[in-house]
Formats: structure tokens, C-alpha cells, sequence
């Protein structure tokens, strides 16, 4: 049984069991590693911005899990899909700048749309077992 399952079924899990933060964990790896050859100027700019939206994403669902009430739990996983749609934006945006090739951005989009959906349906199994 998966971690998700597990935390929406009711068990006391750990954030760290959830695939899901661990899929955005390496995302943020993968973010830190394509940002980090773009243009020095961008440092306080662009990348700035790309990386703090990354480590938002797994950072909301660590803190969510971690306050043990599903209404909160729910909130934190929705702002996590929030940050997720902010980093696709400004990837996008360094591919349109020529920060970022295609071939580059195309795994991190690809990342970044299995986590929204995993959000999406952990979000959905805790609505559902909500009274």
C-alpha cells in the first residue's frame, strides 16, 4: 500500500514515506541543477523565484502532513499544487528566454505534471474521507 493511501486512509505516516514528496524532492534537485548555469543577473531574479517555488512544493506537503488534521492537510497539498504551476510558469519562461533548452525543460515538465496529479488524487482520497 502506498504512502498516500495510507495517510488518506487515516494511518499515522511520515511526510518522507509519500511518494509524492519524494517526487518533489527530486524535482527541486532537478530545478537547482537546470537553474544553475543561467545568467548571474537572474540570481536575485529568476532563479531566485524558480527555486523558492520548488522547495515550496515538497516543504507545503511535509507541513500539511505534519499538522495531523485533514481539512489543514488538504490546504497545504493545494497550495503545494500552487508553488507546481508557479515553477512550470517560470520554467517555461527561461525556455523563452534561452535559459533552458527544450530537451531540458521536457523531464521537468513531465516531473511536474505526475506530481500535480498525484496531489490532485491524495487531495481527493482525504476530501472523501472527510465527515
Amino acid at each position: 500500500m502506498s504512502g498516500e493511501w495510507r495517510v488518506a486512509s487515516g494511518e499515522v505516516r511520515h511526510y518522507r514515506e509519500l511518494r509524492v514528496w519524494q517526487k518533489a524532492m527530486a524535482l527541486v534537485r532537478g530545478v537547482y541543477q537546470a537553474s544553475s548555469g543561467w545568467p548571474t543577473d537572474e540570481r536575485f531574479g529568476l532563479v531566485s523565484q524558480v527555486r523558492r517555488a520548488a522547495v515550496s512544493v515538497p516543504s507545503n506537503i511535509a507541513e500539511g502532513c505534519a499538522r495531523r488534521a485533514t481539512g489543514d492537510f488538504v490546504r497545504f497539498l493545494s497550495i503545494a499544487r500552487g508553488s507546481l504551476a508557479e515553477v512550470e510558469t517560470q520554467m517555461l519562461l527561461a525556455e523563452q528566454l534561452s535559459y533552458l533548452s527544450t530537451e531540458a525543460l521536457e523531464p521537468l515538465l513531465q516531473s511536474s505534471d505526475e506530481i500535480s496529479r498525484m496531489l490532485a488524487s491524495l487531495i481527493a482520497k482525504l476530501e472523501a474521507r472527510r465527515p
